[in-house]
């Protein structure tokens, strides 16, 4: 039986939703979630199948003005994402204003001769009239292929995205198998996972300044084994993220190593330590060790 099948970029600035929007559809936790702006900095991919398509999404970084080489390194896998995707959702909250990072992504999108759907989110947390109010803000910008509000959260009109996405696809190959979610190997959903926790945990100082690096990776019977590095800029992050008699950093190993069980099915022996790479957002050569290089998109 044919199907249709095809790839969609969700594209943004940070923190619109993306990868909310993305584990919703899925059903699954494939992108980390937290309330903090650049949480997603690889392209990644979730498979959506039923009985007549399957569709390729690809989560994408936020855009945003970069002072460092990771930023840019985000910027450029967030853009060339397009290059090879078959439609683009733009995300935009109902409920804050157009701004100049909005302008300039749709800007750079209007170089793609393929559908653009902008997606209104969040449009449990505002009236009907505010609604129309900021749509009619956006056909003012650019004119969409078509125009979709929704709140991932309340899971209002997700199945009518998706059956509109259908329609701007056409019959092709099935890409991946049926029972894969994503093309991510373990390790990057580990180093993902602490990450999102130590996001999640610490204040504004830290998220932008972090990164994991696997140190150990051993896959025994029953039992895997990871000792895993928390790297930093500078050696006052390193003393907030080991915190008090080191309790922070127990309580960021303990909440990932029971998700990570949750997840992978598996027990797992969880070991962190913390190391300062002075300024490694601005060293490409850091920049790659720690997984953010061209093999990563």
């Amino acid at each position: 039986m044919a199907i249709k099948s095809g790839f969609v970029a969700i594209m943004g600035r940070p923190n619109v939703g993306k990868s909310t929007l993305l584990n919703i559809i899925l059903n699954n936790k494939v992108a980390i979630v937290t309330a903090k702006a650049q949480t997603t900095r690889n392209r990644i991919k979730g498979f959506y199948n039923d009985k007549e398509s399957q569709i390729v999404f690809m989560d994408t970084p936020g855009i945003h003005k970069s002072h460092h080489e990771m930023g840019k390194f985000m910027n450029k896998v967030a853009l060339s994402t397009t290059k090879a995707t078959d439609v683009i959702l733009f995300l935009a909250p109902v409920n804050e204003r157009i701004g100049d990072n909005d302008r300039y992504i749709i800007k750079a999108l209007q170089e793609r001769e393929i559908p653009i759907i902008l997606v209104v989110t969040k449009i449990d947390l505002v009236s009907k009239g505010d609604l129309m109010v900021k749509i009619a803000e956006w056909e003012k910008i650019h004119q969409f292929t078509v125009i979709i509000p929704i709140s991932a959260l309340k899971h209002q009109n997700i199945d009518e995205l998706l059956t509109l996405l259908k329609g701007h696809l056409i019959e092709g190959p099935q890409y991946y198998p049926d029972d894969m979610l994503t093309d991510q190997p373990e390790k990057f959903l580990i180093r993902e996972i602490i990450r999102e926790k130590i996001l999640l945990l610490t204040e504004e100082e830290i998220p932008y300044s972090v990164a994991i690096l696997i140190d150990k990776f051993e896959d025994k019977q029953q039992l895997l084994k990871i000792m895993a590095s928390i790297c930093v800029e500078r050696d006052s992050q390193k003393g907030i993220i080991i915190g008090k008699q080191g309790q922070l950093i127990k309580q960021i190993g303990t909440q990932a190593r029971l998700e990570l069980e949750q997840i992978l099915g598996t027990k797992i022996f969880l070991e962190l330590f913390v190391k300062v790479f002075y300024k490694w957002r601005d060293k490409p050569s850091i920049i790659a060790r720690l997984g953010y290089n061209k093999e990563s998109y």
